[in-house]
C-alpha cells in the first residue's frame, strides 16, 4: 500500500515509525514531515492546509491511504477532498470535525448523547460572561469555542484570572476569530486521562490511554502548553473502568453523530476526568494526541495499517488491537522560553547515543537539517519514550535518554509520570 501521512511533529514521526513496519507498506510520504518522518518515509515540501496540493500529490502518487496528523486540515475539509478524488483518509469529514472544531458543538452533542461532561454555558458578548463568571465563582475553566493550538483554555483558579481570559480572548482578540465565542464550565476534579477509539461510522475499538503533562513546569506548574509528557497505560485508569468510557463516551457519541447525519470516521480522542461519580468529557479531539500518540503506539503489538483501512472501509468490525504488558512514558524537551518566545535553530546533538540506550525510542518533532547539522525548530522539539515492565523503568529509561541529549537550548519537565509514581 502507499500512504500518504499529513504533518511535521513528533505525533506523526511516530505514524510513520510504526506504518513503516507494516509488511503491506510499499511506499510512505509525509507532507510536510521533519528529518525524524526522513528516516521511515520521503518527505514532501506541501503545508498540512494546502489541501488542493496535497490532494494533486495523493492522485499523481496514486496514493492508497491518507492520514492526517493534526486536526487543522480535518476541520478545514482535508477528509472531504480526499473523498471527493477518491482516496481514502483515516480522518472525519469536515462536518464530524466539528467535535474539535467547536467547543459548543461539542458539547451539545454530548448533552444530546447523555455523556457526562461539566455543567457549561456558551457567551458572545463579555460582559455575559463576566456577570456568569462571578456568579459561578472560581475555580472556572475558560474555553474558546474554535481551534487554538493548545492555547485556548484557562483553568482558572480565580475570578479575576477568568475575568482575564475573557478580556484577553473576546476582547483583545488574541486567538483570533476561534475566541470570539466562549464556552465557560464547572472545573471538575480528579485524575485526567485520554481514551482513543477508532471509529468507522458505527463501531468503535479502543485504541489504548494515556495520561499527559500539559503545564510547563514540574508539579503541574505554569501555563499549558502543548503538553510536555505522557505514559501509558495511566494507573488510573483500569481496563474495566476503560471499557465503561467506551459504552458510555465513545459509543454514544459515535451514535448521535451517525443520527446528525455526520457519522463520524477516524481517531476520536475524548479527554476526560476521572471524579468521584465517574469519568466525565473534557472533550473530544478528532485525532491522535501529541505527546500521547508517541506512547501508545510504543506499545501497540499489532500493525496498525489494517486498522486504519478498516475505518475507511467499515470494516472495524473485523479487527482486534493488543498492546504489549509494558509501559511507555515520553518526555517533551522543549525549547528555552517555551510556552512564550524562544530561540530557533540551536544546535542538537546525541540523538544517535539516545537512541542506543535499551528501551529508548526517539522522535523528533520541532527539528531541521542545516547545513548538514540538526537544529531546533519550534517549541516542543523532541520526545524520548523509554519502554519497560513498569512505569518507574520506563520513566528512568526515559530520562537517561535526556541525559544523553547535547542540546544546552533546550529543557524539559523533570517529573514526568510523578502522579503515578507518587501513588
Amino acid at each position: 500500500m502507499r500512504v500518504l501521512v499529513i504533518g511535521s511533529g513528533g505525533r506523526e514521526h511516530a505514524l510513520c515509525w510504526k506504518l513503516a513496519a507494516s509488511p503491506l507498506l510499499t511506499r510512505l510520504w509525509c507532507a510536510p514531515g521533519n528529518p525524524g518522518t526522513a528516516e521511515h518515509a520521503e518527505n514532501v515540501p506541501i503545508g498540512v492546509l494546502d489541501i488542493a496540493d496535497l490532494v494533486r500529490f495523493a492522485q499523481d502518487n496514486a496514493v492508497d491511504l491518507v492520514v492526517p496528523g493534526p486536526e487543522a486540515p480535518l476541520v478545514a475539509g482535508l477528509a472531504d477532498a480526499m473523498g471527493l478524488a477518491g482516496i481514502a483518509c483515516c480522518g472525519p469529514s469536515a462536518a464530524a470535525a466539528r467535535l474539535e472544531g467547536s467547543k459548543t458543538f461539542t458539547k451539545e452533542v454530548a448533552d444530546a448523547a447523555g455523556i457526562p461532561t461539566a455543567l457549561w454555558e456558551r457567551f458572545t458578548d463579555a460582559a455575559a460572561a463576566r456577570d456568569f463568571v462571578r456568579r459561578r465563582g472560581a475555580p472556572i475553566v475558560v474555553k474558546a469555542d474554535g481551534l487554538a493550538a493548545g492555547k485556548g483554555v484557562v483553568v482558572a483558579a480565580s475570578v479575576e484570572e477568568a475575568e482575564a481570559a475573557i478580556t484577553e480572548f473576546m476582547e483583545q482578540g488574541t486567538l483570533g476569530e476561534s475566541g470570539h465565542t466562549l464556552v465557560i464550565e464547572e472545573c471538575l476534579m480528579g485524575e485526567e486521562v485520554s481514551v482513543f477509539a477508532l471509529c468507522d461510522g458505527t463501531t468503535a475499538i479502543s485504541l489504548g490511554s494515556a495520561q499527559d503533562h500539559k503545564r510547563v513546569g514540574d508539579g503541574d506548574t505554569g501555563p499549558n502548553t502543548g503538553g510536555m509528557g505522557a505514559y501509558s497505560p495511566p494507573p488510573a485508569l483500569s481496563p474495566a473502568l476503560e471499557q465503561a468510557v467506551m459504552h458510555r463516551v465513545i459509543q454514544p457519541a459515535l451514535d448521535e453523530m451517525a443520527r446528525q447525519g455526520t457519522p463520524f470516521r477516524g481517531i476520536l480522542f475524548a479527554g476526560l476526568m476521572l471524579t468521584a461519580d465517574g469519568p466525565k468529557l473534557i472533550e473530544f479531539n478528532v485525532r491522535f494526541g501529541d505527546p500521547e500518540c508517541q506512547v501508545i503506539l510504543a506499545r501497540l503489538m499489532d500493525d496498525l495499517l489494517p486498522a486504519l483501512m478498516a475505518v475507511c472501509d467499515g470494516e472495524l468490525r473485523t479487527i482486534s488491537l493488543r498492546f504489549r504488558p509494558v509501559a511507555a512514558l515520553g518526555v517533551v524537551m522543549a525549547a528555552r522560553g517555551y510556552p512564550g518566545s524562544y530561540a530557533r535553530h540551536t544546535p542538537i546533538g546525541g540523538l544517535d547515543r539516545a537512541a542506543a540506550l535499551p528501551g529508548v525510542t526517539v522522535f523528533q518533532a520541532g527539528t531541521d537539517m542545516r547545513d548538514g547539522q540538526l537544529v531546533s525548530a519550534g517549541g516542543r522539539v523532541l520526545t524520548l519514550v523509554g519502554t519497560a515492565p513498569s512505569l518507574q523503568e520506563a520513566r528512568d529509561a526515559a530520562y537517561a535518554a535526556v541525559a544523553a541529549v547535547d542540546w544546552p537550548e533546550g529543557f524539559c519537565r523533570q517529573d514526568i509520570g510523578w502522579r503515578a509514581l507518587k501513588a
